[in-house]
């Protein structure tokens, strides 16, 4: 499912124009994004968590070449699914 295809689920599902599910849409995505930025989580119960991880500095290696290079640490973006998304997927 892509972006079009979601705001038309939500429009359909909540009954409202899709101009309407496309401002929702990226009014949700805009503050997941600046909630994050500024380090903090975004719990929606049953769904899951988003949150920001730091990944470690770490050695690897070109796969092209074979040198091995030094990968900087950085955070990076992660979610975790909710009890009631999980027990929907399995």
């Amino acid at each position: 499912m892509n972006k079009g295809q979601l705001i038309d689920r939500i429009a359909e599902t909540a009954n409202i124009s899709k101009s309407v599910a496309e401002k929702a849409l990226n009014g949700f995505l805009q503050a997941v994004t600046e909630a994050l930025e500024s380090g903090d989580r975004v719990t929606l119960v049953g769904f899951g968590t988003f949150y920001v991880a730091e990944r470690k500095a770490r050695t690897g290696r070109n796969p092209s070449t074979g040198k091995k290079i030094e990968i900087p640490a950085k955070k990076v973006p992660k979610f975790k699914a909710g009890s009631k998304l999980q027990d929907a997927v399995s």
